[in-house]
């Protein structure tokens, strides 16, 4: 048995995290020692890893809670998994899109800056005014 200190450096997670974990219901409460402190397994170090994956990955809680109900039944086809990464990586490639074309905003913007001060900063006058930047493309 592990104590919350142990567990969190062994996964990386910090305490807080894992008591978070605990109250979404991704963590089954833990036992308690004698002294009502909070000890954990080898396969609650392993569930606490899997979550500190998927959530490094970026899959939000009730995914990964999905996915944990899936790891349960190791025998059952892996359909339900692969949907789930599938939508995840749908949106993860809509954000890089989103983040190109955010990229590309920005260094419009910078490159039109060739002011001095700031009354006559582009990049100011650009996010005072929204359709000065979407007229000038």
């Amino acid at each position: 048995m592990f104590s919350i200190g142990e567990v969190s450096r062994r996964t990386g997670v910090k305490v807080p995290t894992i008591r978070y974990y605990e109250q979404m219901g991704l963590m089954t409460p833990s036992e308690r020692s004698e002294g009502n402190q909070r000890r954990y397994g080898r396969g609650d170090v392993e569930r606490l890893t899997f979550i500190r994956h998927a959530r490094d990955l970026g899959f939000e809680i009730d995914r990964i809670r999905e996915l944990l109900a899936l790891s349960q039944h190791p025998d059952a086809p892996c359909e339900g998994a692969d949907r789930i990464a599938g939508a995840h990586l749908t949106e993860v490639r809509q954000k890089i899109e989103q983040l190109k074309r955010l990229e590309a905003e920005l260094e419009r913007i910078v490159s039109h800056c060739g002011g001095h001060t700031v009354e006559d900063c582009y990049v100011i006058r650009a996010l005072s005014d929204h359709g000065l930047c979407e007229h000038e493309h």
